[in-house]
């Protein structure tokens, strides 16, 4: 009966975390608001799903499905990195790099300082 309650807590929780993330991904307005809904409370509704599933297998089949663990642990891994380099784009294609404050000390100043950047004079220096 125990079991059975928390898998099913861990179901709906973990459908509950689904439904919010798409709702906010269709909701939010802007793209750096709409990453956070995917990647935050979507991947923790998987996650759920998944650790209950777990549990079922493990109690009613009498196995460690190390298939869910894979999958929860390169969700857990890819959702934030997908989540960095899509910022990583949208950062750079809304500033310019005169909107920038100086590197001082580091020549490497994120992404804009590339060849692209400079004027022609610049890049003969380099």
């Amino acid at each position: 009966m125990i079991i059975e309650l928390l898998i099913s807590v861990c179901v709906v929780v973990g459908g509950l975390f689904g439904l919010v993330g798409s709702f906010g991904l269709i909701k939010l307005s802007d793209p750096m608001s709409r990453m956070h809904a995917p990647t935050k409370s979507t991947t923790l509704g998987v996650g759920g799903v998944l650790v209950g599933s777990m549990i079922h297998a493990a109690v009613y089949e009498g196995k460690v499905s190390a298939h869910e663990l894979l999958i929860t642990l390169f969700l857990l891994v890819t959702a934030p990195v997908t989540a960095n380099f899509l910022a990583k784009v949208f950062i750079n294609q809304q500033t310019r790099p005169e909107d920038l404050p100086d590197a001082g000390s580091c020549k490497l100043w994120a992404t804009h300082d590339k060849p692209e950047h400079h004027p022609a004079s610049d890049q003969s220096e380099a």
